[in-house]
């Protein structure tokens, strides 16, 4: 990361993606998608902080959701349950239109997973997803409708939202 960079931002190789900026850029999108009876869904952790923040910049009332994957991930037996990962959704799924939103889209694992567990609460009337960062590198037939940034990381990074106490977003990139 960049010393001397916009705090929230990173830089990888001669690419530099600044968190704060992209999320005003979500904000954007996310009032194009958005109904008025839209409700927000954040997958766990980074959507999580993501539709926190929008909620609050929106004016909506309510309480957004938060849903995990962990239930339904391929991986589980590998990965486990983390105890900060339970979902909770504070409405009647059933007849909703739900925008999920995600810190950084990539391989579609986590949105397949993430799906399932939300008809596990009930069938919606419609369902799009919103992202931060879209990375490429699907495995799935999966893609946001509307993403902030569209980058090209190899298979061996890694990249994440950070949030500061203060609440302000920052990437953290990982190799290896």
């Amino acid at each position: 990361m960049d010393k001397d960079a916009h705090p929230g931002a990173a830089t990888i190789g001669a690419l530099f993606l600044d968190a704060e900026a992209l999320y005003q850029e979500l904000l954007r999108g996310v009032q194009m998608l958005c109904r008025a009876d839209t409700r927000l869904v954040g997958i766990t952790s980074g959507g999580a902080w993501l539709v926190e923040r929008l909620q609050r910049d929106l004016n909506l009332s309510g309480k957004p959701g938060v849903i995990s994957s962990a239930m339904h991930r391929d991986d589980f037996a590998k990965r486990g349950l983390a105890s900060s990962a339970q979902t909770q959704l504070p409405f009647d799924v059933n007849g909703a239109h739900i925008l999920i939103l995600d810190d950084v889209l990539y391989t579609g694992r986590t949105l397949r997973a993430v799906i399932n567990e939300l008809f596990d609460y009930g069938r919606p009337a419609s369902v799009k997803l919103a992202v931060l960062v879209d990375r490429g590198g699907r495995q799935l037939p999966v893609q946001a409708d509307f993403a902030a940034a569209r980058v090209a990381l190899g298979e061996q990074q890694s990249l994440a939202l950070a949030r500061s106490d203060a609440g302000v977003f920052s990437f953290e990139v990982k190799a290896g």
